[in-house]
């Protein structure tokens, strides 16, 4: 905390840019006295404050500045009638390189308006002139300016070896850039760190104009109006601020919330309670700037780095990899620069590059134009020049983190994973309970039961084969709201408009009887068969529908108790199961459909990953999975054919123990293929009458 009494009365513009940039105005100043040319990156509206700032300084030696601007100049001819500002600028240059300018320091203003580029990343008319003029007399003295939104030719660059960026506000600075009338809109008591989390990313005459428009009352006990005013206005077009509660609007995944508050959250908020400037600096060190979310689609990983962004009151930038990539030589790099940009000078902010590895895959894995080796290193580099007071964070969002490149995992750069996986039960739960309440759809608890139960199936339709995804969730309760708001309904949801809300739009196939006979057989005799293996997961679900894509019919088992241990005895127990569509249809239908292929594909994988891999019937011959390829060139025929023996002896075993099985309890089959026939669903109250 600082007393009032401590800060300025006024301030004005130039004075705010020398309170703010001491150290950088000196290095500027020193490397001019010796004879170093210099650079300077900075906001076009701040430039002009820098170079008075240096020019003072100068004058107060005795140096001069020669200032090309383009605009008429005692010192030089005028240049030729009807140029360009360019053309103006280009002409003056000429003429001092040429000319006489003596100890005098020439300026250029607008070095990167002078060196931009003509597309494509080629130089532009302007630029291949300027270039060899900048060389051509090593006599003259440059100072140089550039906006950090606009590149400049290696070339350019090259001519000056003293580089300084003057960006943001460095923290131990902005006690000298507010005022007494100004510090008392924010409260009593000014606190330049509570101050600096807001603003960090504007330069000095920003800020300066910004804090001048304050309003409200003096000393108000709530601030928070007047630090929203200042936090509005550091944002662009391309950024926004979020309002997404991790508590609330997040449903479930209680140990990714857990772990975001404890890596990033909690240290932030110790910081916020220190004053010890070496305690802070310790802390800001501690936090990860960069982050992969990583995890199957729809799992909410930008919503995850939305929420994060709240919590912070940082601004979020979402970025799309692939439209990041251009096919213009250094185009690509630019584009990332200037995200950057923006992401500092509306610091405190989270950078989302969504599909990360669409352009950081890792390399030698390259099938593009090549420039993703470029992306990846400018990436790095603007990682790399974050202060450490700078609250920018990269988070970069993936389906397939392994083929990231290994260098953005490395400590100090992406170096904190958060792994967010599909949803379990509870997790789905929850995820409904969020949609229930924000659509009012007035679900009852037997319906979110039920359709917590329903998608821990496939997801039906054209996305079938997947898990269902907290962006399938959310489809389903927008779903069951245009049911309600179509149909009129006005009183709670029920389990029955669950399945209307899955399955009204699905292209399930038309059976004829026959056809519903075999497959209500066929899903029977698997759902028996499971009931008499011990190491089998209880059932949940069996349907004859074709509501999952790509099946008539399914049994859905519930989740295995032990998801890291598989023995011997439950993979035996999953062939036999397998077995029991195909001979439930021999036994009962005295024949066979081909809708068995699948499992009998599935059951003779598991016997030969038994046999192959984790050595069962023939351990000592078991060649593991990482060598199978080699399988033929490694054995002998007598030993493959012992391995094939194995496998047959497997599948045959528990085919045979399926068929008794079937044939021990054929009245139960019968039994349940008849109530499928009558219901096509059933759950597992619905047939607990006929296996007690």
């Amino acid at each position: 905390m600082l007393a009032e009494s401590e800060l300025p009365t006024e301030l004005s513009p130039f004075q705010s840019v020398d309170a703010a940039y001491p150290v950088e105005l000196t290095r500027c100043y020193d490397a001019l006295r010796r004879r170093l040319p210099v650079l300077i990156e900075a906001e076009k509206e701040l430039a002009p404050y820098v170079y008075r700032s240096i020019r003072d300084r100068l004058k107060a030696d005795g140096t001069r500045c020669l200032y090309l601007d383009g605009r008429a100049s005692a010192d030089l001819p005028p240049p030729p009638q009807g140029a360009s500002l360019v053309g103006a600028m280009i002409h003056q240059i000429r003429e001092v390189v040429r000319g006489a300018v003596g100890e005098r320091i020439v300026v250029l203003p607008h070095l990167d308006i002078l060196g931009a580029s003509g597309g494509g990343g080629f130089l532009g008319a302007e630029a291949r002139e300027l270039i060899p003029l900048l060389y051509e007399n090593p006599e003259v003295l440059w100072l140089g300016f550039k906006d950090p939104s606009f590149p400049l030719p290696q070339p350019i660059t090259n001519l000056f070896p003293h580089r300084e960026s003057i960006i943001g506000i460095p923290r131990d600075r902005l006690a000298h850039l507010i005022t007494q009338r100004e510090a008392r809109k924010l409260g009593r008591g000014f606190d330049p760190y509570q101050l600096y989390k807001h603003i960090s990313g504007l330069n000095a005459v920003r800020l300066r104009r910004l804090l001048g428009s304050l309003t409200g009352e003096d000393y108000p006990v709530d601030p928070s109006a007047a630090f929203a005013q200042l936090r509005t206005a550091t944002l662009s077009n391309d950024v926004q601020l979020p309002n997404v509660s991790l508590e609330t609007d997040i449903g479930g995944y209680a140990q990714v919330k857990e772990r975001l508050k404890q890596e990033i959250l909690a240290i932030l908020s110790a910081k916020d309670k220190l004053n010890d400037p070496n305690q802070i600096a310790r802390l800001e060190g501690l936090l990860p700037r960069g982050m992969i979310f990583w995890g199957p689609p729809g799992t909410g990983k930008t919503l995850f780095a939305k929420a994060m962004a709240t919590a912070l009151g940082a601004a979020v930038q979402i970025v799309s990899g692939p439209e990041l990539k251009s096919k213009w030589v250094g185009e690509s790099e630019e584009n990332l620069r200037a995200v950057f940009m923006r992401a500092r000078q509306s610091a405190p902010s989270v950078i989302v590059f969504d599909e990360l590895d669409s352009f950081a895959a890792a390399r030698g894995t390259y099938t593009g134009s090549g420039v993703e080796h470029s992306m990846v290193n400018q990436l790095l580099t603007e990682m790399d020049g974050f202060r450490k007071e700078e609250l920018v964070f990269v988070v970069g969002t993936t389906n397939f983190v392994e083929s990231l490149d290994p260098a953005l995992l490395r400590p100090g750069r992406f170096e904190f994973a958060l792994h967010i996986p599909y949803p379990n039960a509870e997790d789905r739960r929850e995820i409904l309970k969020v949609h229930d309440k924000r659509l009012e759809l007035q679900m009852t608890e037997a319906a979110i039961d039920y359709a917590v139960k329903r998608s821990g199936e496939h997801v039906p339709g054209p996305s079938g084969g997947t898990n269902y995804s907290g962006d399938h969730l959310q489809a389903l309760g927008r779903q069951l709201a245009r049911t309600r708001l179509r149909e009129g309904i006005e009183g709670p949801t029920d389990p029955a408009a669950i399945d209307k809300a899955i399955e009204q739009y699905l292209d399930l196939p038309k059976l004829t009887k026959s056809e519903e006979l075999v497959v209500a057989t066929h899903e029977a005799g698997h759902a028996i068969t499971a009931l008499g293996c011990k190491h089998v997961p209880p059932i949940d679900r069996i349907s004859i529908r074709g509501d999952i894509g790509g099946a008539l019919g399914y049994v859905q088992h519930a989740d295995r108790a032990h998801r890291y241990v598989v023995t011997y005895a439950q993979l035996r127990d999953t062939i036999c199961t397998m077995f029991g569509g195909r001979e439930a249809e021999a036994l009962i239908l005295e024949d066979v459909s081909i809708g068995a292929g699948s499992d009998l594909h599935n059951a003779t994988s598991i016997a030969k990953a038994l046999v192959e891999e984790y050595g069962e019937e023939v351990p000592e011959l078991a060649i593991g999975r990482w060598a199978l390829h080699e399988r033929d060139k490694n054995h002998s025929e007598t030993t493959r054919t012992r391995l094939d023996n194995a496998i047959a002896a497997i599948l045959e075993h528990e085919r045979a123990r399926c068929r008794a099985i079937l044939t021990e309890k054929r009245g139960l089959v019968i039994a349940l293929r008849d109530l499928l026939l009558e219901r096509k669903v059933l759950d597992r109250a619905s047939f607990a009458h006929l296996v007690t």
